[in-house]
C-alpha cells in the first residue's frame, strides 16, 4: 500500500478516537471511528474512485495486516489458565490464604507494586500476571479494579524502560546502535536510567499512592464505591463470572501454574533470542534477551503452563477432562473483548504510521525547529514524544521515530555530548508516557484486562496520576537542560509532583468533611450561610443569629 504524507492530518485519527473514547465511555466504536477517519482521509488524499468502499476497504486491511497473532494466543490461552484455575477452586483458596498472610489494603496495594516491579521482563507478561496473581486479594480487601489497573500499568513500561534485561532495553538498544551513537547501546541505555523522569516519578507515584493513599479525581470516587459496596461486576474482559466447579482446590492449584508460566516465560525469551542456538554471540543472558521477541516466547509459555494446569487439574480429578476445555473455551470467550480492542488499536496505530506517515510529519518538526531551541531541547523533546506515543499508543514506534531524529540535532547543539543522553532519557520518558496512558496502548487495554476492570475507567481512572507525572517530569527536563544536574532535575519534578499530589488530596478530604458535616450538622450548616449572607449584605450579623439558636435546641 502507497503511503501518502498527510501533514497536521495524519494525528487526527488519534485524536478523535481518544476524544469520542473520553466522551463516549465506550472505546469500540470510538477507535472504529477513529480508524474511519484516517482511511477516509487517505483516500480522499489518494484521489481514489471509490472514497466509501476505498475507507471501508483499507480499514478491514489494516486491521488484518497489523494484527499480531502471538498476542492475541497469548491474551487467548492466559485467560484460558485464569479461568481453569478458577474452576479448579485456586483462586479461592490462594485468596483466602493471602488474605491471613496480607493483613489490610496498605499490604495489598504493596504486594501488587512490588510483584508487579519484579515483574520486568516484558510489559505484556506482567500486565496479564500481575492481575491474575493479585486480584484475589485486592478484592478481598475492597480495592478498586480501576487502582489495580493503574498500579499494574504503572509497574509495567516504566519498570522495563529501567531494567537493563528486559525486551524494552533490547529495543531501545537496538534503536540506539542505528542511530551511530557512540560506544556500546548497553552503556547509553544504563546511562539513560536516572534521566528517565518519568518512569522514575510513576513508581515513586505508585508507591505514594500504596502507602499514603494518595487519591483523588475518579480514583477516589472508584475506592469509595468499592469500600462501600465491594466490587461490582462491570469488568469487559475478565473471568469473573466462573462457576467454581470444586472446593478441593488448595493454594498449589493456583501458585504452580503461575510459576510455570513465570519459569517457561523466562526460558522461552532466552530459547527464542538463541541462548542455547549455534551462534555464540547468543550465549549470554543479556545478548539473548536483546535477540528475542517476546511475541512468541509468551505464546510457548502460557501453552506450557496451561498443560501443567491440565496435568495437575485433570491428573487429580478437580476437573473433568470436559469440564477443564469447556473452561479453556470459556476463557478465550472473556478474552475477546480486550483482543478486539488491541486488534483496533493497532489498526489505528498503523493508519497513522504507515498510511498517513505520522513519524515524516513529527519528524519535519523536530528537525526544522528543534535547533534553535538550545536548553529547552529536552524538555521540548519530551512534550513532543508524549504527544505521538500518546496519539499512535505505541512507545517503540516513538522512539524508533525520534532517536535517530534527536541524536543529530543533539549533537549539533552540544557537539560535547553531555545533552545527547538528557535527550535520549527525554525521548523514552515521552514514549512511556504514551504506552502508560493512552486508551489505544496496547498495555493499556492489556492492564484493564489483567485487572478486570473497564477499559475506559481504566483510563479515566489513571490519566490524572499520568499527567502529575508527566508535567513534573517536563519541569524536571527544564531544569535539566539549562543545569545538567540530575539531583537537582528529578528533585525538582519529586517536589512538584508531591506539592500537586497533596493538595488535590487535601482538596479532595476537605470537600468530603465538608459534605460529612453538613449532612451531620444540617442547621449549623444553614446557619453559616445565614450569617455569610447577612454580612454581604451589611447587616449586623447578629440578628439572625438568635432565631438560628433557637432552632438549634428544638
Amino acid at each position: 500500500m502507497e503511503p501518502y504524507y498527510a501533514g497536521v492530518l495524519s494525528i487526527v485519527p488519534p485524536i478523535i478516537a481518544v476524544a469520542l473514547a473520553l466522551i463516549t465511555k465506550e472505546v469500540f466504536s470510538s477507535l472504529l471511528i477513529g480508524i474511519l477517519s484516517g482511511t477516509l482521509i487517505y483516500t480522499i488524499g489518494m484521489n481514489e474512485d471509490f472514497v466509501i468502499v476505498g475507507t471501508v476497504q483499507h480499514a478491514f486491511e489494516m486491521m488484518v495486516n497489523k494484527v499480531d497473532m502471538n498476542i492475541i494466543l497469548f491474551c487467548s490461552l492466559l485467560g484460558s489458565l485464569v479461568y481453569v484455575i478458577a474452576m479448579a477452586g485456586g483462586s479461592r483458596a490462594y485468596g483466602d490464604w493471602a488474605s491471613k498472610k496480607i493483613k489490610g489494603r496498605r499490604s495489598a496495594l504493596l504486594s501488587t507494586s512490588l510483584l508487579g516491579a519484579f515483574i520486568f521482563i516484558d510489559d505484556y507478561f506482567n500486565c496479564l500476571t500481575v492481575g491474575t496473581v493479585m486480584r484475589p486479594i485486592t478484592d478481598k480487601y475492597r480495592i478498586s479494579r480501576a487502582k489495580l489497573a493503574y498500579i499494574i500499568d504503572s509497574t509495567a513500561a516504566p519498570v522495563c524502560i529501567i531494567a537493563p534485561i528486559s525486551s524494552w532495553a533490547a529495543a531501545v538498544g537496538s534503536n540506539l546502535k542505528s542511530s551511530g551513537i557512540q560506544g556500546s547501546e548497553m552503556e547509553a541505555f544504563i546511562a539513560t536510567i536516572p534521566w528517565n523522569f518519568y518512569a522514575l516519578l510513576s513508581i515513586a507515584m505508585v508507591l505514594l499512592v500504596a502507602v499514603g493513599n494518595f487519591d483523588f479525581g475518579l480514583m477516589r470516587k472508584a475506592e469509595i464505591d468499592t469500600i462501600k459496596n465491594g466490587y461490582t461486576n462491570s469488568s469487559d474482559g475478565s473471568a469473573d463470572n466462573i462457576d467454581v466447579v470444586t472446593e478441593k482446590g488448595g493454594v498449589l492449584d493456583m501458585v504452580v501454574p503461575i510459576l510455570a508460566l513465570i519459569v517457561f516465560a523466562t526460558l522461552s525469551l532466552l530459547y527464542v533470542g538463541g541462548y542455547w542456538g549455534d551462534d555464540p554471540a547468543y550465549h549470554t543472558v543479556a545478548a539473548a534477551f536483546g535477540n528475542t521477541s517476546a511475541g512468541p516466547a509468551l505464546v510457548i509459555a502460557s501453552f506450557a503452563a496451561l498443560l501443567v494446569a491440565f496435568i495437575m487439574f485433570v491428573g487429580r480429578r478437580l476437573l473433568t477432562l470436559k469440564e477443564f476445555m469447556n473452561g479453556v473455551l470459556k476463557g478465550v470467550q472473556a478474552m475477546i473483548p480486550a483482543n478486539m480492542i488491541l486488534v483496533m488499536a493497532w489498526a489505528i496505530s498503523g493508519v497513522c504510521r504507515d498510511m498517513l506517515q505520522t513519524q515524516l510529519f513529527i519528524s519535519t518538526i523536530v528537525q526544522n525547529d528543534m535547533g534553535m531551541l538550545g536548553n529547552l531541547l529536552p524538555a521540548i523533546i519530551f512534550l513532543i514524544a508524549s504527544f505521538l506515543s500518546f496519539s499512535t499508543g505505541t512507545a517503540w514506534g516513538t522512539f524508533g521515530i525520534l532517536i535517530p531524529i534527536v541524536v543529530v540535532v543533539a549533537q549539533a547543539i552540544d557537539p560535547t555530548g553531555g545533552l545527547i543522553i538528557i535527550v535520549l532519557s527525554a525521548t523514552l520518558a515521552g514514549s512511556v508516557f504514551g504506552d502508560h496512558c493512552s486508551p489505544i496502548s496496547d498495555t493499556t487495554i492489556l492492564s484493564s484486562a489483567g485487572a478486570g476492570c473497564v477499559h475506559i475507567e481504566h483510563v479515566s481512572t489513571q490519566l490524572p496520576f499520568a499527567l502529575i507525572a508527566a508535567f513534573s517530569a517536563a519541569c524536571g527536563y527544564l531544569v535539566a537542560g539549562f543545569t545538567e544536574n540530575v539531583f537537582l532535575s528529578l528533585g525538582t519534578g519529586f517536589i512538584i509532583m508531591i506539592a500537586i499530589m497533596s493538595f488535590l488530596h487535601l482538596r479532595n478530604a476537605n470537600h468530603e468533611s465538608y459534605a460529612v458535616h453538613e449532612a451531620r450538622h444540617p442547621v449549623k450548616a444553614v446557619a453559616a450561610s445565614a450569617s455569610t449572607a447577612v454580612a454581604t449584605a451589611g447587616a449586623a450579623p447578629a440578628a439572625p443569629a438568635a432565631p438560628v439558636k433557637a432552632k438549634q435546641r428544638i
